[in-house]
């Protein structure tokens, strides 16, 4: 059997690669992702060999529907000429249109029905859907999948991704080693499903005003993003662009502020004290908050008190919440592998 796999941003190429693990060794794997800056730096450190072809189409929908376009006429004469058998991604629009017009069967994993563009373009033309079971079926089925169609795990998707082993050992951004380690991540601002108003930039000229004198890092995503942050606090905090394993920075993180995507919840599951500034509401961060795994704050004084009362405590008991709470869930690769043999 031969396996095309399409990875579109950093999460899928981390959970893409625990299916290569298991499935590698017994099928014929093809692996695309688009020329996109951090999933292009995460292969490398994760040494996953992917073919890219396409490019990220940008924040503006015209961009993003040229970019579409050209992508899906590169990849039509490459899984052409591959001709797999069954098709994986993470609700990818270019390998859902291929796959339903080479009639080639489609199993989607996804946990972000609040990306309602994508939905539209996915979910009618894929065979299965995997999710996980804290997001309710008509969340997805709404888009035009039979509930039938959905099957869930009893996971959410960075319990995958977070037991990976970390293999990086560049240097640290974070420099002075008895200095408290405050990590923030910028939110996304090119998805379709992205806010134009930034949250996270009150939040950061508190953090910097109140904790200079600790090892302050911002993890940016565009090299607009980051100018811009940059010029609004100057020296007081390193701004960088993600060229890290985020395992490897949040395992050396005192307390992770994020906007409640894929850090956050790593950083949650991993028992780290972490905040969410909740610049996408969706169900997973509501979940993680009401395990009390992550604390919501966007209110930029309430967000520097939680860091204080942070600093002043143990994390030992939110580590053994945590730990137990994966040890409760499932593997969502084993479901897929189900469905395969199926």
């Amino acid at each position: 059997m031969k396996i095309w796999i399409d990875i579109l941003t950093p999460k899928q190429l981390l959970f893409s690669e625990l299916i290569i693990e298991k499935l590698g060794k017994k099928y014929k794997i093809l692996c695309t992702a688009r020329d996109y800056n951090e999933v292009i730096k995460l292969a490398k450190i994760r040494n996953l060999n992917l073919v890219f072809v396409g490019k990220h189409g940008g924040g503006d929908k015209k961009t993003k529907l040229q970019a579409s376009i050209s992508r899906m006429g590169k990849l039509f004469k490459i899984i052409e000429r591959f001709s797999p058998d069954i098709v994986i991604s993470f609700c990818s629009p270019e390998a859902a249109r291929i796959s339903f017009g080479l009639g080639i069967k489609h199993v989607a994993f996804c946990d972000s029905p609040h990306a309602s563009a994508v939905m539209r373009l996915t979910l009618p033309l894929i065979q299965k859907l995997l999710i996980p079971n804290v997001i309710p079926k008509n969340e997805f089925s709404k888009y035009g999948i039979e509930k039938n169609d959905i099957i869930s795990y009893n996971a959410i998707d960075a319990v995958v991704t977070v037991k990976r082993k970390i293999n990086q050992n560049k240097s640290l951004p974070f420099k002075d080693g008895d200095k408290k380690n405050i990590l923030i991540r910028i939110e996304e601002e090119e998805a379709s499903y992205a806010s134009k108003s930034s949250k996270i930039i009150p939040i950061i000229k508190q953090i910097v005003h109140k904790y200079d004198k600790e090892n302050i890092v911002i993890l940016g995503r565009y090299t607009n993003q980051i100018k811009n942050i940059q010029k609004i606090i100057g020296k007081k905090a390193k701004v960088i662009k993600m060229t890290f394993d985020g395992k490897y920075l949040l395992s050396n993180t005192d307390i992770f502020i994020g906007s409640g995507g894929t850090m956050t919840a790593e950083s949650a599951l991993m028992g780290i004290p972490t905040i969410s500034y909740n610049a996408v509401p969706n169900i997973i961060e509501n979940f993680l908050v009401k395990k009390c795994l992550i604390k919501r704050e966007t209110d930029p004084i309430k967000v520097s008190r939680y860091i204080k009362s942070v600093f002043e405590s143990s994390s030992s008991i939110k580590q053994k919440r945590a730990k137990k709470i994966v040890t409760q869930m499932e593997n969502p690769i084993q479901k897929l592998i189900k469905i395969i043999n199926e």
